[in-house]
């Protein structure tokens, strides 16, 4: 453990990315490097009371802000960033969710538009007990409290987008970012392709939890403590965001309309079974066709993720991704003996 380089960051207010592309990195990184990093939640810390409307506290489009970028040492196109979660904590007691008007699943937005007022902002503080892991709902409208246990992710990781693009990190896309999953936690590798020369990897969108679709558009809001490994695999495509666990490989995809994002996502998932795990294409679609697991990431966003997922026990005991996610799982739990 005494050789393994860690960088901590700690930004200071106005040291945030507010896009993927565009943004000069904070640092550059070897691969194999520990990032200890806090990120900020998606309204930069503004939103902390319930009287704190985001339309009055918050100044579009600096929301969403993100940590980094990181210049990753000789990650080219057509590599692929390993960035394996080792510890995912919330940095305070208290996180901030909240409708906005026009936006979230169950209410008209500017691009489905219909002839009804917004949805009125409302704002909801949660109390997060993070010695007992429980994040504490308390209705605005009567005296109903119900405790969930708390399940950390990030919201948003993701590396520059390819052609030049820049890309607001509300946006998720084949690059990554808001991808809004519930997946990304604690444990698990993330695989995300190379677009540019360094893949200036940034992440950020801490969510103390969220249930899968993050139905009005706002999870349980929080600042994170994060722990990750970040880790350069040469040559080795990854055209979508991929994730690994204990159990699971996971493939996303990102795009309107929903359907579309269900494909890619299914699509990949049936790539990956061809490309590492021995089956001809016919064979991986209908094998999973029959095994997948597809839980909705989010469907509020500029473009809505979706995951396809099958449990490793299921595969051939083949290795994928070179065995970076056992290997880094190794390195982590050095971290936390």
């Amino acid at each position: 453990m005494s050789d393994l380089r860690v960088l901590t960051v700690r930004p200071e207010p106005g040291e945030y990315a507010w896009t993927f592309g565009g943004a000069p990195p904070v640092a550059r990184i070897a691969p194999g490097t520990v990032l200890d990093l806090y990120t900020e939640d998606c309204f930069a810390g503004r939103v902390r009371s319930e009287k704190d409307l985001v339309s009055e506290v918050c100044e579009f489009p600096f929301l969403n802000p993100q940590t980094g970028p990181f210049h990753i040492e000789g990650a080219e196109p057509g590599d692929t960033v390993a960035v394996h979660f080792v510890s995912i904590e919330p940095a305070r007691d208290w996180a901030a969710s909240t409708t906005v008007p026009l936006f979230g699943a169950l209410t008209s937005t500017h691009t489905t538009a219909a002839l009804q007022p917004p949805l009125p902002e409302t704002v909801w503080i949660w109390q997060l007990d993070r010695t007992r892991r429980t994040a504490l709902f308390r209705a605005r409208d009567s005296d109903i409290e119900v405790e969930l246990p708390m399940d950390p992710m990030h919201g948003t990781v993701g590396v520059a987008p390819a052609n030049l693009e820049v890309r607001s990190a509300l946006v998720p896309d084949a690059h990554g970012g808001n991808m809004d999953t519930p997946e990304m936690r604690a444990g698990v590798t993330c695989y995300l392709g190379v677009n540019v020369a360094g893949a200036l990897l940034s992440l950020g969108d801490g969510h103390a939890r969220q249930g899968e679709g993050e139905t009005c558009g706002v999870a349980v809001e929080c600042a994170m403590n994060t722990v990750v490994i970040v880790e350069l695999l040469k040559g080795l495509a990854t055209p979508w965001p991929r994730i690994e666990s204990d159990t699971h490989i996971i493939s996303t995809g990102s795009a309107r309309p929903l359907e579309d994002a269900f494909r890619i996502s299914q699509l990949d998932l049936v790539r990956w079974l061809v490309r590492d795990y021995g089956f001809s294409e016919l064979d991986a679609y209908q094998f999973a066709t029959q095994a997948v697991e597809s839980p909705l990431a989010n469907v509020c966003d500029t473009n809505y993720t979706c995951v396809a997922k099958i449990r490793k026990e299921w595969l051939p005991a083949r290795e994928t991704h070179r065995g970076v996610h056992a290997r880094l799982r190794d390195t982590a739990a050095t971290l936390l003996a």
